[in-house]
């Protein structure tokens, strides 16, 4: 990844960014991803991982589609098109540098921009709008929302009253919707429907973008259904448990839903660009009207001369120009203007499982029979969308070509493009002096009062004082990028390298970078390094250590590690050989980053998944360091490419105890089972199964789905410690509350294991094959599913206990 285009395997030329997920994003990102434009290099930024099909959402609401059969996962989509996805959100354009700025990292450049971004329903000037309602979009918040309506309908026997603000087509189709789910529900509980009542309320009539005999049609389902109608009156002030009109009249609202005309997000504007009411003004190549270069499609897109209505219709239609007119931009081609269609089919669900259709002045359907087939009609186009996100076509190899982009950028990327097959090495890698001093002016280099030669006065090395009475502790970590966003893996990268001074129970103060960046144009090799440390150094700074120095060089991908140097109490370091008898093992972070990883390359981990797995690699463990040290643990390491039982042998063989390990109790990461289930594991698994040898009940115990994932390495694990039993309960309670959630006691220790009499498919006994004291019972590891039993002279103690939390 990194600066070498991930699509060809050639130097990137220019960045093609795009801010959303949204209808007509998608298709760019798969079209770009499948006729490929080499030196272009795509980077998608969203805030949620996971996009929405409007089209399906009030079925789902209905409880006619899951989450997913809904729900476009932008990863996987992104990571067959080899292009980059950020997941964080956008709150401003620099369009004189041109950067995107975002919420909680540092900005990102871009050549070629498009916005593509979700808009919210306006509560206007409506008093307690905004404390007292739930608005539709953005629809991950609703859908919280509505789960939990649901569950409170269900669980109460007092009345719930549910008024939906908002008579267009989506304001209809979510009411009959969210009615036809929770009347279902209660029917299925055996209790009344009268326990959830539903108005609509809308400031004009219903449905006045579309035919109106549409109306008609819906009056006519809501009468049947028991939904009131307001027409003509729209809200004036909402409270916690009531609605006021305009006309002065009061509606009961346990639940008031915001489903008014649409508005967008602030920051265009903010931004510069020319909007038109706040949203981004385009030309009809969908270009914006006051910055070349910046293009925007979808509702946020106000198209000069062909206003439409905010449908998704239309940005299903803007995909196919937007891609075109992007890639001729890039190329430095004339583009092309679009017209959008002036009258449009909508097919409006009724929350059962029928429709209605509507296409200029004609309207027919309802709950019918021809209703029913128009629902049919409608499932089939959806799911025919869908599936064109989900299941991605075979992709051949790319061919490193970057010639008509370099041709379109000028003769300086033509000559640096030029350049890169004979790129020196030794020394002459190094990236330059000045990418260099203009990288590290940029970041916020964190400093330590103990590093008295660093980086603010550099030398040929780093001086750091170790206080008296104190033991130093080095360490080294070096990897290659296996995530495409080089700020998220370089926070991981620093994780991790600070993992093994953590584990000793040291405080890391000193760490010198040894930093790789791909070939290519120089602004691109600044860029990339910048965002790369940009990652790093925030966690650094987190965590109190200081960037002393460093080494940079180019290469043919990503990488980056740390030296780190540490300093501890020698009285209170840990060491893996530190384990007593009668201790309680505790693991503070899930493990399956390997198989996860493995499955993401493949396209096959879900977005959520890997979002969750990447939160938890950057979660520093100096907090819970410092927790073990202070109730006392004996022994600590970080799990990392050897899996959990490697590293658990490595503190049973260097302590010369046993340990009983709970299989049931060992925290997973979301979608790590699931990846296994396919079949994906990671390249160093086979490796790491080798000391399978160490265990005495191979065949029975790999009966048990959890087995192959004390095998998978991982990547910035948590901690894995020793602590006195009495401690232990109070050790996990600290560790949850300091933000390891998942935090959970895994076993116990022994001077010798105990004898085994639970069922030969829960438990394996593992031993360290090497070492003779495997078969005299001195030392090994036992693991189960469940609690064994032990003999009479074994030591009952830390798993008596209650089950820990899971992730």
């Amino acid at each position: 990844m990194g600066k070498m285009d991930a699509d060809t395997g050639g130097p990137v030329v220019k960045d093609l960014v795009l801010i959303g997920g949204g209808h007509s994003h998608v298709y760019v990102l798969k079209m770009f991803g499948m006729n490929k434009l080499p030196g272009v290099r795509v980077t998608l930024i969203a805030k949620d991982v996971h996009t929405p099909y409007s089209g399906m959402l009030p079925g789902h609401v209905a409880g006619h589609y899951t989450w997913e059969e809904c729900h476009v996962d932008l990863r996987p989509l992104c990571t067959f098109a080899g292009h980059r996805l950020v997941h964080d959100e956008a709150i401003g354009i620099d369009a004189a540098n041109q950067r995107v700025l975002l919420k909680s990292r540092p900005s990102i450049r871009y050549d070629a921009l498009s916005v593509d971004v979700g808009i919210t329903p306006s509560s206007g000037a409506v008093t307690g709008a905004s404390a007292f309602t739930t608005p539709v979009k953005p629809i991950f918040g609703f859908s919280a929302r509505w789960e939990a309506l649901m569950r409170r309908v269900l669980e109460q026997n007092t009345k719930t009253n549910v008024v939906v603000v908002g008579g267009g087509g989506g304001g209809v189709e979510l009411a009959l919707a969210m009615q036809h789910r929770l009347h279902e529900e209660l029917e299925n509980a055996g209790r009344s429907k009268d326990l959830a009542s539903f108005a609509i309320v809308t400031r004009g009539k219903l449905v006045p973008t579309h035919a109106a005999n549409t109306r008609n049609i819906f009056l006519d389902v809501f009468a049947s259904r028991g939904v009131e109608v307001v027409e003509d009156d729209g809200v004036k002030d909402v409270a916690k448990d009531k609605v006021r009109l305009a006309s002065g009249r009061v509606l009961a609202a346990d639940e008031c839903i915001w489903c008014t005309q649409a508005a967008p997000q602030a920051w265009p504007g903010e931004s510069g660009l020319e909007t038109e009411d706040g949203f981004i003004r385009v030309n009809a190549t969908l270009e914006s009207t006051s910055h070349p270069g910046i293009f925007a499609a979808g509702d946020i897109a106000a198209v000069r001369g062909h206003p439409r209505p905010k449908a998704g219709v239309f940005a299903v239609r803007q995909g196919p120009p937007l891609a075109d007119n992007l890639r001729r931009y890039l190329l430095g081609e004339p583009l092309v203007e679009f017209t959008p269609q002036k009258k449009f089919l909508g097919l409006i669900s009724t929350g059962s499982k029928h429709a209605i259709a509507s296409r200029g002045s004609m309207s027919f359907g309802g709950v019918s029979k021809t209703g029913a087939m128009l629902w049919k009609w409608k499932d089939k186009i959806d799911r025919k969308w869908m599936k064109m996100y989900q299941e991605m076509p075979a992709m051949p190899e790319p061919v490193p070509e970057v010639a008509e982009v370099a041709l379109a950028s000028g003769p300086a990327a033509i000559a640096a493009i030029q350049a890169v097959p004979m790129r020196c090495g030794g020394c002459g890698a190094k990236v330059g002096a000045s990418v260099l001093s203009r990288v590290m002016a940029r970041l916020d280099v964190p400093t330590r009062a103990e590093v008295e030669v660093g980086l603010d006065q550099p030398d040929d090395a780093a001086v750091i004082t170790v206080p008296p009475g104190k033991v130093s502790v080095q360490t080294v970590d070096f990897f290659r990028s296996f995530v495409d966003d080089p700020y998220i893996f370089g926070q991981i990268a620093a994780v991790h390298a600070l993992g093994d001074s953590w584990a000793m129970g040291a405080e890391p103060h000193a760490a010198l970078a040894i930093a790789q960046v791909p070939y290519g144009l120089e602004s691109q090799v600044e860029e990339d390094l910048f965002q790369m440390m940009s990652g790093a150094t925030s966690v650094l700074k987190d965590v109190g250590c200081a960037l002393a120095g460093g080494h940079s060089c180019e290469g043919a991908e990503l990488a980056l590690g740390f030296s780190v140097h540490g300093v501890a109490d020698r009285g209170t370091l840990m060491r893996k050989g530190g384990m007593k008898s009668g201790e309680a093992l505790i693991l503070t972070k899930p493990i399956g980053t390997g198989t996860l990883f493995a499955a993401d390359m493949r396209s096959k981990a879900e977005g959520r998944w890997i979002s969750a797995a990447l939160d938890s690699m950057r979660l520093p463990s100096a907090t819970a360091a410092k927790i073990l040290v202070d109730h006392g643990a004996s022994a600590c390491t970080d799990v990392t490419g050897f899996g959990l039982l490697g590293h658990l042998v490595e503190m049973c063989k260097g302590s010369n105890v046993a340990a009983v390990l709970d299989l049931d109790a060992v925290p997973v990461l979301d979608g790590a089972r699931e990846c296994l289930d396919l079949g994906i594991t990671s390249s160093l698994q086979a490796s790491n199964v080798r000391l399978a040898r160490a265990v005495a009940n191979q065949e029975a115990i790999a009966r048990n789905a959890m087995y192959p994932l004390i095998f998978d390495p991982q990547t910035a694990g948590g901690l894995l410690a020793s602590v006195p039993a009495d401690a232990a309960e109070t050790c996990a309670a600290a560790l949850r509350a300091a933000g390891y959630p998942t935090t959970s006691i895994i076993g116990e220790t022994f001077a010798r294991l105990p004898a085994v009499s639970t069922a030969p498919e829960q438990v394996v006994y593992v031993q360290d094959a090497s070492n003779p004291f495997a078969s005299s019972g001195e030392g090994g590891v036992l693991v189960g599913s469940s609690k064994p039993e032990r003999d009479a002279g074994a030591r009952e103690g830390a798993l008596k206990r209650k089950k820990p939390r899971r992730s």
